[in-house]
């Protein structure tokens, strides 16, 4: 049996969080563990919650309020030292590129499409992986 992934998802709204949860399921995909959501609603809870440790990949809000994912993406980038892979959420496919300059690894629109988000997560599950980064 797989370990299960801890997926760390962050935005200010609990309906953004709830599409999140039911896009990916328990499994993404058969290939990769399950998962369990830690919700974080706020910017320091996320840096609370990546200095504990344990977090497989960050799924971050690029709409949230006061401080969207992308910038967040981009502090951790800089700040947290073996940073999990992230995916951050984007309003509209044009906003790619800011998904870039915050380094992202992956980025999908809202609201999430169940496949695209399962295949984008399941596909970062499967680089960790690969990678064997904890």
């Amino acid at each position: 049996m797989q370990p299960t992934a801890t997926v760390l998802v962050y935005s200010d709204d609990s309906r953004t969080r709830e599409q999140v949860r039911l896009a990916a399921g328990r499994r993404p995909a058969p290939d990769v563990p399950e998962v369990e959501f830690l919700e974080c609603a706020t910017p320091a809870a996320v840096l609370r919650e990546l200095d504990r440790g344990g977090i497989d990949i960050c799924v971050l809000d690029g709409e949230a309020v006061p401080m969207g994912g992308m910038g967040v993406c981009r502090q951790i980038k800089d700040e947290v030292f073996n940073c999990p892979p992230t995916l951050v959420l984007i309003a509209r496919p044009q906003d790619a590129w800011l998904a870039t300059w915050s380094r992202a690894d992956a980025a999908v629109t809202l609201p999430v499409e169940p496949v695209e988000f399962a295949s984008a997560l399941a596909s970062l599950l499967r680089r960790k992986a690969l990678v064997g980064t904890s």
